[in-house]
């Protein structure tokens, strides 16, 4: 399977501007899994923009929804 570096950069709402895995799902996952984290896309923007991409943050965030 193919990467569709554009179609994905339609969809990807990380803010991080220097990020070298822009469109690159699989790279993004997997770094940030290596992280203990998950991606700026699973975060609603406001969170997203916290660049705090730790899974506690995400459990708090939706735990309250």
């Amino acid at each position: 399977m193919e990467c569709q570096i554009e179609e994905n950069l339609a969809y990807c709402t990380c803010t991080y501007e220097p990020c070298s895995r822009k469109g690159k799902c699989c790279e993004c996952l997997r770094y940030h899994w290596r992280m203990g984290e998950l991606p700026g896309c699973l975060f609603p923007p406001e969170a997203e923009r916290t660049y705090d991409r730790s899974i506690a943050h995400f459990v708090r965030i939706y735990s309250r929804r």
